[in-house]
């Protein structure tokens, strides 16, 4: 996947990743954190809430499909592929690409709980509470996930 061209081979890797990732983002949002006594995630009630502020059908379901498929498996891992990824070659070159994942994470923090809030009509960065907290990892950890799975999956087709 050295080649930025978005073939359907690529589309199948992203794909691929993206579903691990958001695996690992749910697995850590709704099951370790509130294990360990911190926040629960429910990225779906942002993604209802974003629907119903743009005037669009609102339900669990429609929140659950727009998280983990619209998001996890498509935008997020496109968004890696054709934005973040070649600027990172351009500028560094294809070396840490352990903190280049977690830069990427980092910056889908600030878009979901510092953008999407606002859009959905929710505090920004939801106040800062606990949540918020949980969510950056979770989102840190995506991807580191989704990058590595990439990673994986490029040294099998080498």
């Amino acid at each position: 996947m050295q080649n930025a061209k978005l073939t359907t081979v690529n589309i199948g890797f992203l794909f691929i990743a993206g579903f691990i990732a958001t695996i690992a983002f749910d697995f850590w949002g709704q099951v370790v954190s509130p294990g360990i006594g911190w926040a629960n995630l429910s990225p779906e009630g942002l993604a209802q809430s974003l629907l119903a502020s743009l005037g669009l059908p609102s339900n669990a379901f429609l929140g659950y499909f727009v998280h983990f498929y619209l998001v996890g498996l498509i935008a997020y891992p496109l968004g890696w592929f054709l934005i973040f990824k070649p600027i990172w070659l351009k500028v560094f070159g294809p070396v840490h690409m352990f903190a280049a994942s977690a830069i990427y994470g980092f910056g889908l923090w600030v878009f979901a709980l510092g953008g999407i809030t606002t859009l959905s009509g929710l505090p920004t960065f939801l106040n800062f509470s606990a949540i918020t907290w949980v969510a950056l990892i979770g989102h840190v950890f995506y991807g580191i996930v989704m990058v590595a799975v990439l990673r994986l999956i490029e040294r099998q087709n080498a």
